[in-house]
């Protein structure tokens, strides 16, 4: 008697010859050529979901350029500091992560004679991180992890997930609720797994397989006037007082949130300078207000609340 396994026969695909010319000056003619292409050629401009499965993949191929420009930048900054170590026989302190390190050497470099307290200034900051249990956050942000690396905007969280070379999608588990996440792949423990920092618009979340070797996630923050200090509750905190917004993204905000981010931005500096938020200057400017206007009281124990 013989015995069949089970055995899942893939659909066949038609190859159709696609024929362009890029111009690099003008690359979106190219693209509209290509989806011109497809909607010809195939169904997918059909489905509901097109929009949202090409912004995703926009966005998937977005944050691999930038982590590749990320990691050449590391490795120029990390090749010049290597060479200057050699040369001055200065060590380097195993207490700094990478991350603060290229900080140091950026703003030693900028500051020239003044760089030797930018980086005590900088050794100190690290210290004070280290005793309150905080991470100083990466490039983008956020945190690099053991299994993955995460990166933040105020709007969004994207998440690279490193996985064997050659790793097909049918092989990925991914769950992405409003307030937990399980990613990993089938057969095998979950390579991330846990409840969210905070909730997330389930509808806005997308995950991509990358070059058959990466997972990219894109999570939409519910609350989009917050920093995450953490991924997944349990792992490390971010001190987020370091986190630096890219003030390019700022101009691509409606006026009333770029207004609330900006000062946001503005307190979160003065606070680190250890001087009053803008709620407090504005207490005070009303209280010095009220002082002028009523010389015959006596304002010597006033205080602002």
């Amino acid at each position: 008697m013989a015995i069949l396994s089970d055995y899942e026969e893939e659909p066949q695909s038609v190859t159709k010859p696609f024929t362009a010319v890029l111009d690099t000056a003008d690359p979106l003619r190219f693209l509209q050529t290509a989806f011109e292409f497809v909607a010809r050629e195939t169904d997918l401009f059909t489905k509901e979901s097109v929009i949202k499965d090409v912004n995703g993949l926009v966005r998937s191929v977005k944050e691999k350029v930038d982590a590749d420009e990320r990691k050449r930048k590391e490795k120029d900054v990390a090749a010049v500091g290597g060479s200057n170590n050699n040369n001055n026989g200065v060590k380097s302190d195993n207490n700094i992560s990478n991350s603060n390190r290229k900080s140091v050497k950026e703003e030693s470099s900028a500051s020239g004679s003044d760089g030797k307290e930018v980086v005590d200034q900088k050794m100190e900051e690290s210290k004070d991180d280290d005793k309150k249990g905080l991470r100083v956050p990466n490039k983008g942000n956020g945190l690099d992890m053991e299994n993955y690396s995460w990166v933040q905007s105020l709007q969004e969280v994207n998440v690279t997930i490193p996985v064997p070379p050659g790793t097909k999608s049918r092989f990925i588990v991914c769950e992405i609720k409003k307030n937990h996440i399980k990613v990993g792949l089938k057969g095998q423990p979950p390579i991330l797994e846990g409840d969210l920092y905070k909730s997330v618009k389930v509808d806005d979340c997308f995950w991509s397989l990358e070059d058959q070797k990466a997972i990219a996630l894109l999570l939409t923050k519910q609350d989009q006037m917050e920093w995450w200090k953490f991924m997944v509750k349990g792992e490390p905190e971010i001190d987020t007082q370091k986190v630096e917004p890219e003030n390019s993204k700022l101009a691509d905000l409606d006026p009333e949130t770029r207004s609330t981010v900006e000062k946001m931005m503005f307190d979160q500096r003065q606070k680190q300078m250890g001087k009053p938020t803008s709620d407090e200057m504005q207490k005070q400017d009303i209280l010095k207000k009220f002082m002028a206007e009523h010389p015959e009281m006596d304002f010597s124990r006033a205080k602002i609340n």
